[in-house]
């Protein structure tokens, strides 16, 4: 007897995803599916529908037609909380900490919300670890320097035990030191969950993605391995703006 055979449960799976303002589409009949493990970057030049999806999976916007899976679950009208509470960590692009406090506190109210009620002490501990945030653990944010910043804002994503990482531009206004770190740990954060990422750094996304999807015009024109992606002459054509090149 043939073995049954399971479909996939993907961390990010969107159905003919489409958002519309009025009328201009700014998502067009987008299908997205992110393994678990994997790490994906999205990309496209201004205006092509990034941001837009990126709101999408995380509820800050809804969708106007198609499906929203997230780790298996219908989340076209959840709202953001509920969308968290699956298992979900969003970083955006400015971070959202609280300057008075320090770093270890910041951690612990982000490990409060574990989604396994792991001991926030122990959760703190692992994260500062995996981060080497040790030696910044008592300083408040407001003296940290822009990376450190953002290097705490993922330490509380990671915190919450999310299965699926949405990083919006994680490396805007770093240094290429602080850049090259911020690579690395986003590799070492992989295991286990998904990550996806919206960037404009090309040099960035060679160092980190499996998988690259570029949007333009707010459908996917592109979906495959980064090197071969990035080497595609189409899609150079549309960041360096010679539309007129890119087939339909």
């Amino acid at each position: 007897m043939n073995a049954v055979q399971v479909p996939p449960v993907w961390a990010v799976d969107t159905e003919s995803l489409t958002v519309r303002f009025g009328g201009v589409v700014a998502v067009d009949r987008v299908n997205l599916q992110v393994a678990r493990g994997e790490l994906r970057c999205l990309i496209g030049p201004n205006g092509a529908g990034k941001s837009t999806l990126f709101k999408t999976l995380t509820g800050q916007q809804k969708p106007s037609a198609g499906r929203v899976r997230i780790l298996g679950q219908d989340v076209g009208r959840l709202e953001r909380h509920q969308i968290a509470r699956l298992g979900v960590g969003v970083k955006t692009q400015v971070p959202s900490v609280f300057d008075g406090l320090t770093v270890g506190a910041s951690l612990r109210v982000a490990a409060g919300r574990h989604r396994e009620r792991r001991p926030v002490a122990a959760v703190v501990d692992e994260v500062l670890e995996q981060l080497r945030l040790g030696a910044v653990r008592d300083r408040q944010l407001a003296t940290l320097s822009h990376g450190q910043r953002q290097w705490v804002e993922l330490g509380m994503v990671l915190a919450t035990d999310a299965q699926l990482v949405l990083l919006d531009e994680p490396v805007a206004g770093m240094s290429e030191e602080e850049t090259a770190r911020t690579a690395e740990l986003i590799l070492s954060i992989r295991a286990g969950r998904a990550v996806v990422v919206v960037e404009h750094d090309m040099r960035f996304v060679r160092r980190i993605a499996d998988r690259v999807t570029v949007l333009h015009r707010g459908a996917v024109l592109r979906d495959g391995p980064v090197a071969e992606v990035l080497a595609d002459p189409v899609v150079r054509d549309v960041y360096l703006g010679r539309e007129e090149h890119v087939r339909a």
